[in-house]
């Protein structure tokens, strides 16, 4: 398993997924970037980002989590509640960990206040990360009234995002494991699934297949849509009893120490129909040449445009998604997408080595009441994308 002995600067004994050299490297680019733009500061609160740069790995996201990087060389300080404290110590490279506990009237961002002034930051411009799952808007406005006068706080949710589009070769380790857990995933889905079986008995495969090869549970389940639930674009909750005739939509995504590889499938229970065979014909030619042009140097938002040229020219210009995809890498609960970056028309982030994006071709008709879909991950090389699956993209049939 992939853990790695380090030391902390306070000289505790941590485990880790990445080298500390590379922890420093990436906290070294965050101080760096803080400087260019004329940030003393950064709060963090996207879990990601805690991870990215520390090691530190939790859910307690979801109450009041903060951590202050300064732009020079002052210890890091993580602001958490008590249970995080034991992973936060022996998992992650934050030199200063303060705790805050639960009481009628705790108020976590006074103290981040209070932290704040010890640093010696009042009267700073101070980044803080608002596009997360991390920071909700009650917590929001708690921070705003208690920085109110000490620090100007300034939207700075992309420095460690875009940061993270390009992965380190650790990083890609990781994800090419993601990838052959997901098909491992799909392969068990397949076979599980047939008529009279429930279709939640299809899902069950899936995650037991990715946990008995060393996978974990995802940042979300997989979509799992049979029948004329096919059609939908997110998933529904309740089993539904698989027919002689009948259809099944997977989009999943298995995970690897966080590392998240997605892929989508069509499932036909029985003869597919002529229309589903023809709808899965465009998907994956829209897909082949999505795979041939996703190289470096190009815009991505070309690669939504091939996506609807090529179902716009089969006549389902209303029927097709207006983005064909997202950035992929490391998330938390309650999503495994990355982004931004949305992969739609226009786009104009440029494609490098190193960057990974999932795009499922998703086709329904909804008149016919029958869809076909195609999803794959990639990663971006200095040639042509590595496709993260070994599965060949065809209608399954059972």
């Amino acid at each position: 398993m992939p853990e790695i002995a380090a030391v902390a600067a306070d000289g505790r004994k941590v485990s880790l997924r990445f080298a500390a050299q590379e922890h420093a490297e990436r906290l070294a680019r965050t101080r760096a970037s803080l400087r260019s733009r004329g940030l003393a500061a950064l709060l963090v609160f996207a879990q990601e980002s805690h991870y990215w740069l520390t090691g530190f790995d939790t859910s307690g996201y979801v109450f009041f989590q903060v951590g202050v990087i300064t732009a020079d060389e002052r210890p890091t300080v993580l602001l958490t509640r008590r249970p995080d404290l034991a992973q936060a110590r022996d998992a992650s490279l934050y030199d200063d960990i303060r705790i805050w506990l639960n009481a009628e009237d705790a108020d976590p961002a006074q103290d981040l206040r209070d932290i704040l002034i010890e640093l010696g930051l009042q009267g700073e411009r101070v980044g803080i990360e608002y596009a997360t799952y991390g920071l909700t808007a009650a917590n929001h406005r708690r921070v705003e009234e208690n920085l109110a006068g000490l620090v100007t706080l300034e939207d700075a949710s992309d420095i460690v995002r875009f940061m993270r589009l390009v992965k380190s070769p650790a990083e890609l380790v990781y994800v090419r494991e993601a990838g052959r857990l997901a098909d491992l995933a799909v392969t068990a889905m397949i076979g599980a699934t047939a008529a009279g079986n429930l279709d939640c008995m299809t899902t069950a495969a899936g995650v037991s297949a990715m946990l008995a090869a060393g996978g974990e549970m995802p940042a979300t389940g997989p979509l799992v849509n049979s029948g004329p639930r096919a059609i939908y674009g997110r998933g529904i909750g309740g089993p539904r009893m698989l027919e002689s005739d009948d259809q099944i939509m997977i989009e999943l995504a298995a995970s690897y120490y966080r590392y998240h590889v997605c892929t989508e499938e069509t499932i036909s229970v029985g003869p597919p129909s002529h229309r589903q065979r023809a709808l899965f014909a465009l998907a994956t030619e829209a897909m082949d040449q999505v795979l041939d042009h996703a190289r470096a140097g190009r815009a991505l938002g070309e690669l939504d445009d091939i996506h609807r040229r090529v179902l716009d020219r089969g006549g389902l210009a209303k029927e097709r998604f207006a983005a064909c995809g997202y950035a992929i890498g490391c998330t938390f609960r309650p999503t495994w997408m990355d982004v931004p970056p949305m992969i739609y028309s226009g786009n104009p982030l440029i494609m490098r080595p190193g960057m990974v994006f999932f795009v499922h071709i998703m086709v329904p008709d909804s008149v016919a009441g029958v869809a076909a879909g195609l999803g794959r991950s990639f990663v971006i090389t200095e040639g042509a994308a590595e496709n993260l699956s070994a599965i060949p993209p065809e209608l399954h049939l059972c």
